[in-house]
């Protein structure tokens, strides 16, 4: 499992691009706290010739503070982004484990089906007995063989689903249709969380990285409202030029911005607090979801653990003494076949149960442990 989760995280699309979009941002902080470039000049004065020319060179200076407010809000850009990243790398390694565990999970209920299939090719020769010293018709040898059929049929339809779920796997692990597929998983390994409820969900509130993306956006809020506010501080440019004809002649050259537009710039400041409370109402949001999923997946690996319990300690065991009962009554006469093949089918549906169900916990777990706990699995390249 570890291997494949690894190979999932480091190989898929979704999340190379997912970080390189955070690469890429933590790149514009150095951009957004340097000077602007440097404007190399040039004035001439020309009546019958060129009589005066005079090169030079000039530097805007953002106002004081500037800077440091547009690098403050390209790192809480480029934080945003990491969280983005990391909720990528995350989604992929749930979208390994589901594919994962439905392989495993087929080839349960392939065995399942061929340990059903023998029994049945039993019981079709007990009625052929039956009915050959005339304690039973045709009719049950016939049975028999509808029930089988039937069987097959599900289980070639199970062994030809392998293939879908295998293309599931193989995109998971971020593979192209022309790569060979990948080895499958020859072992069952279960997703380890032993946290207690309360426990996970403190550290699902602390590490979520859906919810560390979305405080995020509230410190970009934040930022975007310092910048803002920066707006009414005038900006700055020097010069110098100097005459090439008449050296040493020096023109030196200064302008200030003038920030008389107060709608304007009350209107930048006005629009950042209204993206701070957008960003703090979807901060809430989400921490109302989170925590309603949590309540619900937490339910449901409840109940799945219960209904494990119940199928793998009562339901399967009795069902499988319910069945040796009744072959034992309808060799003695005591019971038709009919309800032989219906205690045989009750076992089965328990057996499929124990594995869908099964399947579903480690699914529960997995979405607990990875989308709503945010515990990073071995290997994952996330700075947490």
């Amino acid at each position: 499992m570890g291997d494949f989760l690894r190979f999932g995280i480091l190989n898929h699309p979704q999340v190379e691009a997912a970080y390189y979009d955070w690469l890429g941002s933590v790149q514009r902080i150095t951009v957004e706290r340097s000077l602007p470039d440097p404007k190399l000049t040039f004035q001439a004065y020309i009546q019958k010739s060129l009589t005066s020319l005079m090169p030079g060179l000039m530097q805007e200076f953002p106002g004081p503070g500037k800077l440091t407010a547009a690098a403050n809000v390209a790192s809480a850009e480029a934080r945003t982004k990491y969280f983005a990243f990391e909720t990528a790398a995350f989604q992929t390694a749930f979208a390994v484990k589901q594919a994962y565990y439905g392989l495993c999970f087929l080839d349960e209920k392939i065995r399942i089906q061929r340990d059903t299939l023998r029994l049945l090719s039993g019981l079709e020769k007990i009625a052929r007995a039956q009915n050959d010293v005339g304690k039973a018709t045709l009719q049950d040898v016939y049975r028999a063989q509808i029930e089988r059929d039937r069987l097959a049929t599900e289980t070639v339809n199970l062994e030809d689903s392998r293939r879908p779920l295998t293309a599931r796997f193989k995109a998971a692990l971020g593979l192209t249709r022309d790569r060979p597929d990948p080895p499958l998983p020859t072992r069952f390994e279960s997703t380890p969380l032993e946290l207690s409820g309360d426990e996970l969900l403190d550290t699902a509130f602390a590490r979520n990285p859906r919810l560390k993306a979305m405080e995020s956006d509230v410190r970009l809020a934040e930022a975007s409202i310092a910048l803002a506010g920066k707006s009414k501080v005038p900006d700055f440019s020097a010069g110098l030029q100097a005459e090439v004809y008449e050296p040493p002649f020096y023109w030196p050259q200064a302008s200030m911005s003038l920030p008389l537009w107060r709608d304007k710039i009350a209107a930048q400041i006005a629009a950042a607090q209204a993206g701070k409370r957008a960003a703090e109402a979807r901060l809430s949001a989400e921490q109302i979801g989170l925590t309603v999923d949590f309540a619900m997946r937490t339910y449901d690996y409840r109940e799945m653990t219960r209904d494990l319990a119940l199928l793998q300690n009562q339901l399967i065991p009795k069902a499988r003494q319910s069945l040796e009962i009744a072959r034992g009554s309808y060799l003695g006469g005591q019971i038709d076949f009919f309800n032989l093949i219906d205690t045989e089918r009750t076992l089965l549906n328990y057996q499929l149960q124990e594995v869908e169900a099964r399947a579903r916990r480690e699914i529960i777990l997995a979405e607990l442990s990875l989308s709503i706990a945010g515990i990073a699995p071995p290997g994952a390249p996330v700075l947490r």
